[in-house]
């Protein structure tokens, strides 16, 4: 019976070698065995230079706008505007009414006149000394002294409350309230009787010029070097859907917003209708041209993977990886900057799977 045992034992040992053997030339075959390549489209790559249109939404500001506060203490007197005026420049739209400022005007126009009636006293009695002087020994040299430093004092004190009088003459103008332009007044926050002050939070009223707009865009970094002051730009307002209208650009910020990495630029509208509203929302269409022919490529032939972004070219039958850099977008053509010359050939749909050095069919 053991022998019978150790026999089979035997028997299974010298079994495994042998089945080993058998399944690795099978292994060899596989690992052996090449690679189908599937057919790789290319297209040809020529230099061009369209126009590029970008899209932007922008909004419109007034081209001025102030908020109007109280330098002095006061109650509303007087209002001549509401929201919707138009004003003029200059037109009084507030009288304030501030008495004791009017008392205090009173008062020193009355200190001004007391002062030039002792003034013109001392400077006649200046006058017959300087006169009685002419006779040799008749006045002692002291007294022609003491009534020449009198007459200049008092001609001080005149001066002195001429202009306490005229300062308070200026506050008191502070009291009428004028538009610093032409205008719509767009806000009103006070009633007759009210009482106002400079340290009031909300302004007495807010007035803005609307006969002129400004576009204010932000464009991105890529585009900013395509625009130029004078460039027009075509916009249509979600509220006019049908209607289209253009402004010149006027402003250019020259610098980059941190956050948004864009230029803020401003575009003038002039609104001779007042058709459009400040603040509205507005959809921009600016054609962008380069100054040289570039070169435009397909969107799907560009790879943009953890290696960085480029595109495969056909050299001599195999891919070769060129790195590039993005541009303007032309529906479904980007624009690339790169080591490229007209005539390259480049896989047509790219994609991270395609590696350097493989042929091409």
């Amino acid at each position: 019976m053991k022998n019978i045992i150790y026999t089979a034992i035997t028997i299974g040992l010298m079994s495994i070698p042998a089945s080993c053997k058998e399944e690795k030339p099978m292994n060899m075959s596989k690992e052996t065995k090449p690679m189908m390549m599937h057919s790789m489209e290319t297209v040809e790559i020529k230099k061009s230079n369209p126009k590029v249109e970008l899209k932007l939404a922008g909004e419109l500001i007034p081209d001025q706008e102030t908020a109007l506060f109280a330098k002095i203490p006061g109650y509303v007197k007087k209002i001549n505007a509401d929201i919707g005026s138009y004003v003029s420049a200059g037109q009084i739209i507030m009288v304030l009414d501030a008495p004791e400022i009017q008392s205090q005007a009173a008062n020193a126009k009355s200190k001004w006149q007391a002062q030039e009636a002792i003034y013109a006293a001392t400077r006649s009695n200046y006058d017959r000394v300087y006169r009685a002087n002419e006779t040799k020994g008749a006045i002692a040299k002291d007294a022609l002294d003491q009534i020449t430093a009198r007459k200049l004092s008092d001609k001080a004190q005149v001066n002195a409350a001429k202009s306490a009088y005229r300062e308070l003459q200026d506050i008191n103008q502070y009291l009428v309230i004028r538009a610093p332009f032409s205008g719509i007044i767009t806000e009103r926050n006070v009633d007759l009787g009210a009482y106002v002050g400079p340290n009031g939070g909300a302004p007495l009223m807010v007035i803005q010029n609307t006969s002129k707009l400004r576009l204010s865009l932000s464009v991105p970094e890529a585009s900013v070097q395509y625009l130029k002051t004078g460039d027009t730009i075509a916009f249509r307002i979600h509220a006019m859907p049908e209607k289209s209208f253009k402004a010149r650009i006027s402003r250019k910020s020259g610098s980059l917003d941190v956050k948004l990495r864009s230029e803020k630029i401003e575009a003038d509208f002039i609104n001779h209708a007042r058709e459009l509203k400040p603040f509205m929302i507005a959809e921009s269409v600016i054609p962008l041209q380069n100054q040289e022919a570039t070169f435009f490529i397909p969107r799907s032939a560009l790879v943009e993977s953890n290696m960085g972004i480029y595109i495969i070219r056909n050299e001599a039958g195999k891919t070769k990886f060129v790195p590039v850099k993005k541009g303007r977008v032309l529906n479904d053509m980007i624009e690339v900057f790169g080591e490229l010359t007209e005539g390259d050939k480049i896989i047509k749909k790219g994609n991270e799977e395609i590696l350097e050095g493989s042929l091409i069919k």
